[in-house]
């Protein structure tokens, strides 16, 4: 590129990009509707934001329920994509955190106003004002991306850009799920066995933890695929579990499962619905519940719990198993997902 009054010096390091210039990215438009290609201006950083330059993207069940309808009053159009792998291309006014060049993850939680009750709390998980990665604010199913370098982590190294992306949602609703679950588990049963189950597993299992997955009736690969990360038993989530269980997660978006979840808990043990979103729950006896089993949510995540399982990852270790997509393939990553055809975590490549 030649310099002149619209383009950058030939000094400038290639990853700044002048306003004028383009970039690719996936869009939602309509609900409902494929994501469409389109060019669109390379996004300005704001005071306290940097640009990344994207390089991977993982594809969360969450994006489907965005692009799905399941979650309510997303921006359009949008961006989708809230386990962005990037390296920083340039800072906004303020931004000091990290250089230029670093690479750096972003997760669900965009930023939190910082003063209401549950952020003074530390719950700023729970914030009435929370702005959300691929939902209220643009994702990373794109070349470029900005993001409040308060809510941005350092990666540790030993992950490829791809095998980093999933840690940033997958992992941390798992961790915060696992949490959630208690501290004196010894059998937790897992419902759902897919990108975040896979990781959590893992953790579960290097802690000296039996695990017991359940999956959707005859789907004998995801039960040999949890049998191979160390889960003590794997089978159909109609059968009833083999021994009775300290806890449970449910992963599956499906209400039903719940029910089946408290059955297999002992008594004072607890059942943790990890999803965001989650068909209705049937009525169920009160007996289910009764013998103080607790039944609870996680919502979204808080920066302790990145920092906490971003430190743990790599000591368990932590692998990801991964199917990569190129950025224009994001509807067939998506599709996939939601017939139940893949194994691990989709990530989106990007050039």
């Amino acid at each position: 590129m030649v310099a002149g009054p619209n383009s950058l010096g030939a000094d400038e390091p290639p990853e700044v990009k002048d306003k004028m210039e383009k970039m690719r990215a996936m869009v939602l438009e309509a609900i409902g509707e494929p994501l469409v290609m389109r060019e669109l201006p390379v996004p300005e950083p704001g005071p306290g934001q940097v640009l990344l330059r994207v390089r991977a993207c993982g594809v969360c069940r969450t994006d489907l329920h965005v692009a799905d309808g399941e979650l309510p009053q997303p921006k359009l159009p949008l961006i989708l994509g809230h386990e962005i792998v990037g390296t920083v291309a340039k800072a906004g006014p303020g931004a000091t955190r990290f250089r230029q060049g670093e690479r750096v993850g972003v997760p669900w939680l965009a930023s939190v106003d910082g003063s209401c009750r549950y952020c003074q709390r530390g719950q700023e998980n729970l914030c009435d004002r929370a702005k959300f990665t691929g939902y209220t604010v643009d994702g990373g199913y794109a070349q470029y991306a900005v993001a409040d370098e308060r809510f941005c982590f350092a990666l540790p190294e030993g992950y490829s850009d791809a095998q980093a992306a999933p840690l940033l949602c997958a992992g941390l609703i798992g961790y915060r799920s696992y949490r959630m679950a208690g501290d004196d588990v010894r059998r937790l049963g897992i419902y759902g066995f897919g990108a975040a189950a896979h990781i959590v597993s893992q953790v579960a299992v290097h802690q000296g933890v039996a695990i017991y997955a359940f999956t959707r009736p005859g789907d004998e690969e995801a039960q040999e695929f949890a049998r191979s990360l160390g889960a003590t038993w794997a089978g159909d989530s109609s059968e009833p579990a083999p021994e009775e269980l300290d806890a449970a997660i449910v992963f599956a978006p499906v209400g039903e499962l719940v029910i089946s979840a408290l059955r297999a808990v002992r008594k004072g043990g607890t059942v943790v619905c990890a999803g965001i979103h989650m068909s209705a729950i049937p009525s169920f006896p009160y007996r289910l519940l009764w013998e103080e089993r607790v039944l609870r949510s996680v919502a979204n995540l808080t920066r302790r719990d990145g920092e906490e399982f971003l430190q743990l990852a790599p000591q368990v270790p932590v692998r990801t198993q991964v199917q990569l997509f190129k950025l224009a393939e994001a509807n067939e990553a998506l599709a996939r997902m939601r017939q139940g055809r893949l194994q691990g975590v989709a990530v989106l490549v990007v050039d």
